[in-house]
């Protein structure tokens, strides 16, 4: 190996921040709220401040966060993105191992990699192994879910290039990038953003006779594709009925449509299924995923595409015509490799099937024993919903309505907090919490877990009880904080 001279450190500029000063923990909590308010997302860190939420929160073990204060809690949120916990061991010693022996290339972008190579071969496997249809898949990596589901857009696009429309679902979500927030029907997000990506249509989530006739209506050589979640994560845990995804994937097949499952949330183990549309009988021509694929480590998309539809696209001189500079990288495909690898060995999408069902058996009781508090408690494997009652019974004009769902799942967040949980809120069901723990979280923390949601249930035992246990100086600054930033918000399920 050649020699490498070493220089002397160059001074740093004033105010620089060192690693090491990061890694031995020398900025203080205030100081990283400092700064991350100071040069990052200030009013989102504002208003989870005003909730005591934002932390900064370090690893006591993988299932388990501690703040500033010592207060440990349990994480069930991440949002599906940590399907082993924060740091899991599995992970990280094997990335020690990484980082001693890899020689290959970092970022083979115009080359072959064994990282590449592996896991691609790995997941085309695995799923042609629920959908023998899919044994001749091919695979293309990314960084995020949203930019799997703008490469399943393009895909879809090249197969069908005259047609012009994509059709999604109410309470859907698939990201925030132009193409993806295009099929995310909420105005929220979309508004300011208008133009989006033309022919953007919507359909009733779980209505088979609406996406027949939404077809016929725009005329089935005028659909580019279906794009679907098999199971509403965003949208607050939505199973649809029995038989709705078989129903979109015969449609599709009978007019050629391209039919598009986004797995990000519901793949590779956390609903009790390795895929949920193959679960539901969906045999979809393109797969997306993300969340579970990076360890809860780093970044990993996966579009999975039929043979001849990948080809479409990238065949021959036009092999470039979708790229992505960080896809395929040697490190996310490290821990994406070993990541499939650990899902398949301990076979976790069984243990989430199991453990989850006694979840949800749980929160049902809940459910039942107070019925003021909880609207409705859903759940697929270790993707758990609670849907509470709105803070004020009276009914409300629209908007302020909207508000009022809204501020109750956050106070729901902030109790839950309290009791020493942390959840996640649903970006299109704004009543709806979700709990989305670790697949292999131990059973002893889990069964803590759904404990301390009790006890969260016992101190709010009616909806209003998230307002009043609130101190009147914390609302007062929520409504402060929620006036000042007028928005057009979304009508929601609740």
């Amino acid at each position: 190996m050649p020699r490498v001279t070493s220089l002397p450190p160059a001074p740093l500029p004033p105010g620089f921040i060192r690693a090491g000063d990061v890694l031995d923990e020398r900025l203080s909590p205030a100081q990283v709220r400092t700064l991350d308010m100071r040069y990052g997302n200030e009013e989102l860190l504002y208003g989870l401040g005003l909730l005591d939420l934002s932390g900064p929160f370090y690893r006591f073990s993988p299932w388990e966060l501690e703040d500033e204060h010592g207060t440990r809690r349990i994480n069930a949120s991440g949002y599906a993105a940590v399907p082993f916990g924060d740091m899991p061991p599995v992970i990280t010693s094997f990335l020690h191992e990484f980082l001693d022996k890899n020689r290959a290339m970092s970022l083979p972008q115009q080359s072959s990699s064994p990282w590449r190579a592996a896991l691609q071969t790995n997941l085309v496997r695995l799923l042609s192994r629920e959908l023998p249809s899919h044994a001749d898949s091919q695979v293309f990596f990314c960084s995020s879910g949203t930019e799997a589901i703008e490469g399943a857009l393009k895909f879809a696009k090249a197969w069908r290039p005259k047609a012009k429309h994509y059709i999604s679902f109410s309470s859907g979500y698939h990201g925030k990038t132009l193409g993806s927030l295009s099929l995310t029907p909420n105005p929220e997000y979309q508004d300011i953003f208008r133009p989006l990506v033309p022919g953007a249509v919507t359909s009733p989530y779980g209505d088979l006779d609406a996406l027949a006739q939404l077809v016929r209506r725009l005329g089935p050589d005028n659909v580019v594709a279906v794009v679907v979640e098999p199971i509403q994560g965003e949208g607050g845990v939505n199973i649809p009925p029995p038989g709705f995804l078989r129903g979109v994937g015969e449609l599709c097949q009978r007019y050629g449509i391209v039919c598009i499952a986004d797995e990000i949330q519901t793949g590779l183990g956390r609903t009790g299924h390795w895929f949920e549309s193959a679960a539901q009988g969906l045999d979809p021509d393109i797969v997306t995923l993300a969340k579970p694929l990076g360890g809860g480590m780093t970044a990993v998309g996966a579009t999975i595409v039929r043979h001849t539809i990948y080809k479409k696209m990238l065949g021959g001189l036009s092999s470039k015509r979708h790229s992505n500079t960080f896809g395929g990288n040697a490190l996310a495909m490290a821990v994406g490799l070993k990541s499939l690898e650990y899902l398949v060995e301990q076979d976790l999408p069984a243990r989430s099937a199991r453990l989850g069902e006694m979840g949800l058996a749980r929160l049902r009781a809940l459910q039942e024993e107070y019925p003021r508090l909880f609207e409705s408690v859903r759940g697929q494997g270790l993707l758990l919903a609670m849907q509470f009652r709105p803070m004020v019974g009276v009914p409300l004009p629209g908007p302020l309505r909207e508000i009022v769902f809204e501020a109750t799942a956050i106070l729901a967040l902030r109790e839950l907090h309290a009791a020493e949980v942390m959840a996640n809120l649903s970006l299109s069901s704004k009543r709806t919490v979700r709990l989305t723990p670790a697949l292999d979280m131990p059973e002893d923390l889990f069964f803590t877990m759904l404990g301390r949601v009790g006890v969260f249930a016992g101190r709010n035992p009616a909806s209003r009880h998230l307002l009043t246990n609130t101190p009147p100086a914390v609302t007062a600054r929520l409504a402060k904080f929620a006036a000042s930033k007028p928005k057009k918000r979304t009508d929601s399920d609740g």
